[in-house]
């Protein structure tokens, strides 16, 4: 792959990766780093089919579960030895957080509610994924995609608290 052909490929697809990664892990950080790692990956070993953006989320979906993976593994082995350990600083009280972050917390909520497969047809969903593609990312049928995105809608909705249901 030329260096060209990647800087394209980077300018054409990471803006949409990188919203699909924040949204998937809440985590900005996370998101930049699997975001960095795929294409890194990509442009180590490309794939051979020509599907490459399908190929890209896929690829970065992999790499945050193996993260999140290793970070509960590393939580389990903190947990047996909690008196060796040092204790990270508390999170911020909840009702210091603004709107704008309740809200967020919210949808992650209710995101983090959904199975992970669901999640992620919602997710790619919103980045302009044909069905097709989730179909693939999925390993599922075409026609089954948008029946999952509609249960996950459903889902969705009721996880959400009423006063956010409500807004437009």
């Amino acid at each position: 792959m030329s260096s060209a052909d990647a800087a394209r490929l980077f300018d054409e697809h990471h803006a949409s990766l990188f919203r699909y990664l924040l949204r998937l892990t809440g985590d900005a950080d996370v998101a930049h780093d699997a975001a960095q790692e795929t294409f890194t990956r990509y442009v180590q070993k490309p794939p051979r089919n020509e599907h490459p953006r399908a190929w890209l989320f896929t690829v970065a979906t992999n790499i945050v579960r193996a993260a999140s993976l290793q970070r509960q593994r590393r939580a389990t082995l903190l947990a047996g030895g909690a008196g060796r350990a040092t204790v990270a600083d508390p999170l911020p009280d909840p009702e210091q957080a603004t709107l704008a972050s309740e809200r967020r917390n919210a949808v992650r909520l209710a995101l983090d509610s959904l199975p992970e497969r669901e999640r992620t047809v919602l997710l790619m969903r919103e980045e302009g994924f044909t069905h097709r593609e989730i179909a693939a990312a999925v390993q599922t049928t075409t026609g089954s995609v948008g029946t999952m995105i509609a249960r996950a809608l459903d889902k969705l909705a009721a996880a959400l608290p009423i006063d956010l249901q409500e807004t437009p």
